[in-house]
């Protein structure tokens, strides 16, 4: 809708996180979507694998806050590790127009996959310095980096893995190979979802994006059944 001056509203934006090892293209299909729902979008790519989870939130920064500037509302979506690095950026840097978060696959309580290889040489050389920040044990600073969860927050986790010997001696209970239902979890959200795809595939799968749109436009996940406080904390 055009306004009186000839000028159309600013419309709300979407920011767009990849994962550990991804690039933004992994993004592309969840951008796409949200671009035809009429959404602005900023996809960025960052250095997931050279820095930490809060020097990552920084180089962000100023992207974020152009991009905030020129919508409505921002809200984030993000896959892995990037729901880590938009609770870093929301902590140090929130957006004054922040709307509504979702998040796919994210460990928010940690991995166990990353417990069992962090002091490997190798998982530190690939994964770098925010990889060693996947575990399950956060030190206070990590704790105080990523923050409360005090906005709307959905969370869509995945319970299909194409990794059946990690799945079976590393990630107790239903998990997508790299992260257990369980731990996507975090005090705070406002939805869960849980769906019959992979870690490494969701960002592309048909029906995760439909919950991610439908969550950002209303709050709540298509699916959604009633949720209660108890089974909003995490286990």
């Amino acid at each position: 809708m055009i306004g009186q001056c000839g000028v159309a509203p600013p419309r709300d934006g979407v920011v767009l996180l990849h994962g550990t090892a991804r690039r933004a293209s992994s993004m592309r299909s969840l951008e796409r979507a949200f671009a035809a729902a009429g959404y602005a979008t900023l996809n960025i790519d960052y250095p997931a694998r050279q820095a930490a989870l809060g020097t990552i939130a920084g180089i962000i920064r100023s992207d974020i806050a152009t991009f905030s500037a020129r919508v409505a509302q921002v809200h984030f979506v993000t896959h892995s590790m990037g729901g880590l690095v938009a609770r870093a950026l929301i902590t140090r840097h929130r957006p004054a127009k922040l709307g509504r978060v979702v998040m796919l696959g994210p460990p928010n309580g940690g991995s166990e996959v990353a417990d069992a290889l962090r002091h490997s040489r190798l998982y530190r050389r690939f994964f770098g310095p925010a990889g060693a920040q996947l575990a399950t044990q956060r030190s206070e600073t990590l704790t105080r980096l990523v923050g409360p969860v005090d906005y709307p927050l959905g969370i869509i986790a995945a319970d299909r893995s194409l990794y059946p010997l990690e799945s079976w001696l590393l990630l107790p209970g239903p998990n997508d190979g790299r992260v257990t239902v369980a731990r996507t979890r975090v005090d705070g959200m406002s939805a869960h979802l849980t769906l019959h795809t992979t870690h490494i595939t969701m960002m592309w799968n048909h029906r995760v994006i439909r919950e991610a749109l439908h969550f950002v436009r209303e709050g709540r996940f298509a699916s959604d059944r009633a949720f209660s406080r108890e089974e909003a904390a995490p286990r």
